[in-house]
């Protein structure tokens, strides 16, 4: 599913909140972060409804709008994206890359290692 940056914003204000929204309570939201026009954010709405990562339910004269993916999953399938796109699908050359160009602290070092013995211990 091809989603762009401007309607992977909106979805996290779908996903931050634990019921449906209706259209003017994901503008009220997405105005505290973006410049964007209401309409814009009504654009990105049937968008995302077209693309079939929303639902849209009518509720009187309005819909409510709901997340069919969670967002776990759509993580998840950016990340594979990036990796078999950038590294042919091999993670390997991805931490290298990642961990070459950023300073990691020794915590994050820490979970690193935690978590490729726990990949190691479940194979």
């Amino acid at each position: 599913m091809k989603i762009s940056d401007a309607e992977s914003k909106v979805l996290e204000v779908i996903w931050s909140v634990q019921g449906p929204l209706s259209a003017d309570e994901v503008v009220a939201a997405m105005n505290n972060d973006c410049d964007w026009s209401a309409g814009t954010i009504r654009t990105f709405l049937t968008r995302l409804v077209k693309k079939k990562a929303l639902a849209a339910t009518p509720d009187g004269r309005r819909y409510l709008y709901r997340p069919l993916i969670r967002r776990e999953d759509y993580v998840h399938e950016q990340s594979r994206n990036l990796i078999d796109r950038l590294f042919g699908g091999r993670i390997a050359p991805f931490i290298t890359q990642f961990s070459e160009r950023q300073d990691l602290s020794g915590d994050e070092i820490e979970e690193l290692k935690r978590l490729i013995g726990r990949v190691h211990h479940d194979r």
